[in-house]
């Protein structure tokens, strides 16, 4: 786990939450979330790079992406904006998509961001997961990939 990774409280097995400080506003994080030409910079785990990335940023507004390595090829996700309040949550549901091209298990990600003296707290909550399994693999990935986004974040944020 990341240092700035801080403690889960129990949670039930089939979900999943990772808090996140990062040194930098909270605008700047949330529009990282907001904007495809961002998003792609981060999204997915280390060793992933993302290769498409198409969101309509609006409640009922859908998203769609793909990541590839070369140990696992590609893989594509998708989900629907449910809520967003601005600089504060996003709410989207998640599915992977199947080996014929459809979103396989929804789950639902509620990600929050709050300024604690001039550093973002980012709350992301991902369930239900169908095994224990599914959720301890999903904890890596997305460990892996809020490193991926802390380092950008606060790159962005740094004075020039």
């Amino acid at each position: 786990m990341n240092a700035q990774a801080e403690a889960r409280p129990k949670l039930a097995d089939d979900e999943l939450l990772i808090v996140r400080t990062f040194d930098a506003p909270v605008a700047l994080v949330f529009r990282i979330w907001e904007l495809p030409e961002h998003m792609s910079r981060w999204l997915g785990p280390e060793n992933f790079t993302c290769t498409a990335l198409e969101q309509d940023f609006r409640p009922g507004g859908s998203w769609r992406a793909c990541i590839v390595s070369e140990a696992y090829g590609e893989n594509w996700m998708g989900g629907q904006y449910k809520e967003i309040e601005r600089n504060r949550r996003i709410v989207t549901s998640f599915a992977w998509d199947d080996d014929d091209g459809q979103p396989g298990l929804e789950t639902l990600i509620t990600v929050t961001f709050e300024e604690r003296d001039g550093k973002t707290v980012q709350t992301f909550h991902q369930a239900p997961f169908i095994s224990v399994e599914s959720r301890d693999s999903h904890v890596q990935g997305w460990d892996s990939c809020f490193n991926r986004e802390q380092a950008y974040a606060e790159e962005l944020a740094r004075p020039a």
